[in-house]
């Protein structure tokens, strides 16, 4: 590959798209929509009411500078989750559990990595589908790596089934709090309606996701110098290791506990609202735990924690200059002109080819705002009322939403959980592009003929509000 053709640093390839977002702020028209307060807090936007500023603001080089530590402080969250989850899991791996999982479960599918990929794409999408699990996955990224080193895998295919898995969870949810819930709260229709047409498209492009990651892996596994990233060193070493400590009594338990803490995050996240902070909390609880079950005395505790943390700088720091991309987009007061003037096309077209084109623009506009819910409440009220006027259902425009939003996490360098699991296994930005764009036209393929059936077949007719019915009729 020549010096024109390589990929640069993930690092300097997130710089030079805030400086583009820079100079996008120079250009494009700024404007805004105004803004309701709903009745759970938060702010959307009141379609009808775009108007261009009266004078435009041009962002300097000195704010694009001063975006970065700011962008920092915006990604805190995540940063510092990701660099606790770090430290834990090096004491973690200090007790030998870590290890013994690896030794146990390479005894069952040493031979199956095809069954152990399908099984982790299966499971991590259902977790996604109904419980909108995400930065969850991170703890499992280097366990995976580990395994798949294990098992003459790389760390390619590793990173390709936790994102797959939570990716297509997403973009075809069954009853995620965090995405369609919010979108048919907006779309005014029953809330977890349309299910059947969801759970039945469920399984086939669950199948795509794991075809991709297992077409890939038969490569690896058949030469590997086909991985693509053989020319890069292992988060975990190159040292290969060729016996694993036995599955003790304190290792299960350990292992039950970390279950246990998923499912305690799990669960507070939809009931009582938690997010990173306590994530965060929890795993350093967890760890604790860890520390007196697994017998490790308290100075090596923090010499291991520090370590692990330590490993993580470099992720950590990509996940606050990709946080600077979007908040580069709302100084520049061009976030919500990006969204007029893609949606503007749509009245245009006829109704299939508008419904796939709400899946071009969601796709695009997570780019921009990486918030599922948030992109919710920006988008979904301006498609709503553009479906009815197109007599496109309503709950078609919400599935346009979950397919945009939900497969396009997997690729945007502006999504921090992404950002942090390719980080975490030592994969560049630029790598895991080529890897998963093939998969991006696939499921953005099969979510576009889906799509157009739906609208053929009038899905969602049966919860369509009687008073979007009435105003699509009269504007015809």
């Amino acid at each position: 590959m020549t010096k024109w053709m390589r990929v640069p640093h993930t690092l300097t390839l997130l710089f030079s798209m805030m400086v583009l977002a820079m100079i996008a702020t120079w250009i494009v028209p700024q404007g805004f929509f105004e803004t309701q307060t709903l009745a759970n807090g938060r702010s959307a936007v009141v379609p009808g009411t775009f108007a261009l500023v009266e004078e435009r603001q041009y962002l300097s080089p000195w704010q694009l500078l001063t975006a970065i530590p700011r962008a920092f402080a915006s990604a805190q969250d995540v940063i510092f989750f990701v660099m606790i989850l770090g430290g834990v899991l090096s004491v973690a791996r200090a007790t030998g559990t870590v290890d013994a999982l690896i030794g146990r479960l390479l005894e069952r599918y040493n031979n199956k990595p095809q069954m152990l990929i399908f099984m982790v794409v299966f499971c991590f999408a259902m977790a996604s589908s109904f419980i909108g699990t995400a930065g969850e996955y991170i703890p499992f990224v280097l366990i995976l790596v580990a395994l798949c080193k294990a098992m003459r895998l790389d760390a390619m295919t590793a990173v390709g089934m936790t994102v797959a898995g939570y990716g297509i969870g997403y973009g075809i949810s069954a009853v995620n709090p965090f995405t369609l819930v919010i979108a048919q709260q907006i779309a005014d229709i029953p809330i977890l309606s349309g299910w059947e047409l969801r759970a039945a498209i469920f399984l086939p492009f669950v199948l795509i996701g794991f075809h991709h990651v297992w077409r890939y892996a038969k490569q690896v596994l058949a030469n590997p110098a086909n991985s693509m990233v053989a020319d890069l060193p292992c988060p975990l070493g190159n040292n290969a290791q060729t016996s694993y400590p036995a599955l003790t009594w304190a290792h299960r338990l350990i292992l039950a506990s970390f279950v246990f803490t998923i499912g305690v995050v799990a669960y507070n996240i939809r009931v009582n609202g938690w997010y990173l902070y306590e994530l965060g909390a929890a795993f350093i609880a967890w760890g604790l735990f860890v520390t007196l079950v697994g017998k490790v005395q308290a100075d090596i505790a923090a010499s291991k924690f520090i370590a692990g943390a330590m490993e993580l700088t470099t992720t950590a720091i990509l996940i606050g200059v990709a946080r600077g991309i979007s908040l580069l987009m709302e100084d520049g007061q061009i976030l919500h002109s990006l969204v007029h003037g893609m949606s503007m096309p749509l009245s245009y077209v006829g109704a299939e080819v508008a419904a796939v084109g709400m899946l071009i623009i969601q796709t695009l506009l997570n780019f921009f705002i990486p918030s599922g819910s948030g992109q919710a409440y920006v988008t979904m009220p301006l498609m709503v009322p553009l479906a009815d006027l197109l007599e496109i259902p309503r709950q078609v425009a919400v599935l346009a939403y979950q397919f945009g939003d939900g497969f396009s996490n997997m690729i945007i360098p502006t999504n921090a959980i992404l950002m942090g699991i390719i980080g975490i296994a030592g994969i560049p930005y630029g790598h895991w592009f080529r890897f998963c764009l093939p998969l991006m036209f696939k499921l953005m393929l099969a979510s576009s003929v889906v799509l157009v059936l739906a609208v053929i077949f009038d899905y969602g007719d049966d919860v369509q509000p009687q008073a979007a019915v009435a105003l699509a009729t009269q504007a015809s």
